[in-house]
C-alpha cells in the first residue's frame, strides 16, 4: 500500500484552522480539515499516527488514506471540495426509437390481449431489433405524459 505524506504551508494550515473553529462548513469539510491537521507531517504539524486519528474523529483508517491521497494526488482546494458527481448515462431511447415506440404502442395489441403492457411493449422493441435492450420502466418514461 502506497503512504501518502501530508505537508501542510502555513498559509493552508491557516486556512483549516479557520474552517474548524468558525463559519459555516459542511461535515465534510470539518472531517477534512481535521484529518488534515492531524496527519501534517510539515514544518508547522505535529503528526499523529492513523490509529490515534481515526479513533478520536470515529472513522475508518480507509477514510484517512483516502482524504491523504486525494490531498497529494489533487491538491489542498480539491481536497476540501466535494468531488462533483458525474454518473450519466447516454440515454436509449432517442428520437427514432420514441417515433417506433409510439407507433407500436398506437397499434393493435397482441392475439388474446386488450391493450399493450410495458413488459411486451419492451419485449416487441427488443424482438423488431430497434434497440439491443430495452427496460419497461424506460418504455414508461418515453410515454408519459408531460406538459
Amino acid at each position: 500500500m502506497i503512504k501518502y505524506k501530508v505537508t501542510l504551508t502555513k498559509e493552508e494550515r491557516d486556512q483549516l484552522n479557520a474552517i474548524v473553529s468558525k463559519g459555516y462548513h459542511s461535515a465534510q469539510q470539518f472531517r477534512t480539515a481535521y484529518i488534515l491537521l492531524n496527519c501534517d507531517e510539515g514544518a508547522y504539524g505535529e503528526k499523529l499516527i492513523n490509529e490515534q486519528v481515526s479513533s478520536v474523529l470515529q472513522i475508518s483508517m480507509r477514510m484517512i488514506d483516502r482524504v491523504k491521497q486525494r490531498f497529494v494526488e489533487e491538491g489542498f482546494e480539491a481536497c476540501l471540495d466535494r468531488k462533483p458527481f458525474s454518473k450519466t448515462k447516454p440515454k436509449k431511447a432517442d428520437g427514432e426509437v420514441e417515433a417506433h415506440l409510439i407507433a407500436l404502442s398506437c397499434s393493435k395489441a397482441p392475439e388474446g390481449f386488450s391493450r399493450w403492457s410495458l413488459r411486451m411493449l419492451a419485449d416487441k422493441m427488443v424482438k423488431m431489433e430497434y434497440v439491443d435492450s430495452i427496460s419497461y420502466e424506460t418504455i414508461r418514461k418515453v410515454l408519459k405524459k408531460t406538459n
